[in-house]
């Protein structure tokens, strides 16, 4: 307990800096929130899994306090729904399969609230989040507040490189799907399937649910990794865009990630909206061309599952050899020396090409193998 003791005063030094105005009670059970149930967990962690699970608590108040707290209740939702909408891939899949059914007058929004609606009154970890929230404070504002900061923090997890709110939303179409059991085969019958199993009768049941505690299990620990590796790159490239674009550039970055618009993030910068594009095309340039090629590129592709060496680019073995039977024979050689861990210079030397022409090619290949799997996406 002494460790969740130093980090809850840490937080409640910080929260007394960043919110002077906020009564006492907010503040503690803001704390209480971060801090979790099981404090004493904190005790039994090594160096690295403390790492982590500080980085999560971090990442969790600055969604707290960038979106949600000290605003209105109705605020707080639209910001929600603002930032869950703003994600292209989950954006595409609604306004595609709207498109494709009866009601084409919904809008993004409208289904993205049926699908939170749905988890909160399905989903187990979201339960336990609400039950904790409950022990944390009274007030029913407050609540909410802490409830949709959970939410944000949940459905954006990145499960196998895509937002977890992506495969919620597929899980609420199979269910919003099924018309149920309408039709019973007259010569066939129908079995109660058992959550339990037993092999024999001298063995204990095995529960087929086990599966699915171990599944959000590994969730869990893919995400708190995965958190570390983006807190990670995001605060080397702005360490980079501070010293190599202008400090400017890491403001956009910043309010980019938090899910504001072009015009918003004008309005908050007070800039004018060209030179926020130009910003934009800056960052954007820096990001794929330079920081994650040139610079960081194992970094950058160990967090995005698209290093070369254990990802195949991110790509899936179908799209792998397709995209590598098209290549000349020096890109092959390329690639499979980069595959076997070859430096670059090691390579250039083999291939007997200049080092500035290896990067050139492959920088092309890589923004070839990005172009492939956005394509997947749509």
């Amino acid at each position: 307990m002494a460790l969740a003791d130093s980090l809850a005063a840490k937080w409640k030094q910080r929260l007394d800096e960043d919110f002077p105005k906020q009564s006492s009670a907010t503040k503690s059970a803001v704390v209480q929130w971060l801090i979790g149930e099981n404090p004493e967990r904190f005790d039994e962690y090594d160096k690295r899994e403390l790492a982590l699970a500080r980085q999560a608590m971090d990442y969790r108040y600055r969604i707290l306090e960038q979106r949600y707290l000290g605003v209105g209740p109705q605020k707080t939702y639209q910001r929600l729904m603002r930032r869950l909408s703003s994600l292209f891939l989950i954006r595409s899949k609604i306004r595609t399969w709207v498109s494709q059914s009866r009601d084409r007058y919904r809008s993004v929004v409208d289904v993205l609230g049926e699908v939170i609606q749905e988890m909160l009154q399905s989903d187990r970890h979201l339960q336990r989040q609400m039950a904790w929230i409950r022990e944390c404070t009274e007030n029913s504002n407050l609540r909410n507040t802490l409830l949709l900061a959970s939410l944000e923090e949940y459905c954006l997890r990145p499960i196998r490189n895509q937002p977890l709110l992506v495969y919620r939303f597929v899980n609420y179409l199979n269910r919003s799907q099924r018309g149920g059991l309408t039709q019973v085969p007259a010569k066939e019958m129908i079995r109660m399937i058992s959550e339990e199993i037993a092999p024999d009768a001298s063995e204990n049941p095995l529960s087929l649910f086990d599966n699915q505690a171990l599944g959000r299990f590994e969730e869990e620990q893919d995400w708190e990794e995965r958190q570390a590796q983006r807190q990670t790159v995001q605060d080397e490239f702005e360490e980079y865009l501070g010293e190599r674009v202008e400090p400017l550039a890491v403001d956009w970055l910043r309010l980019y990630l938090q899910g504001y618009t072009q015009d918003s993030i004008s309005e908050e910068l007070g800039l004018p909206i060209k030179k926020v594009y130009r910003l934009r095309e800056k960052v954007s340039y820096h990001a794929v061309q330079v920081f994650s090629l040139k610079m960081k590129p194992e970094m950058v592709t160990e967090w995005l599952g698209t290093s070369i060496k254990e990802h195949n680019l991110g790509l899936n073995p179908n799209q792998w050899q397709d995209m590598f039977s098209r290549l000349e024979t020096e890109e092959k050689t390329l690639l499979t020396r980069m595959k076997e861990g070859a430096p670059m210079d090691a390579i250039a030397k083999e291939l007997g090409w200049r080092t500035t022409q290896t990067m050139r090619t492959w920088s092309k290949l890589y923004l070839a193998a990005q172009e492939m799997r956005n394509a997947a996406l749509v």
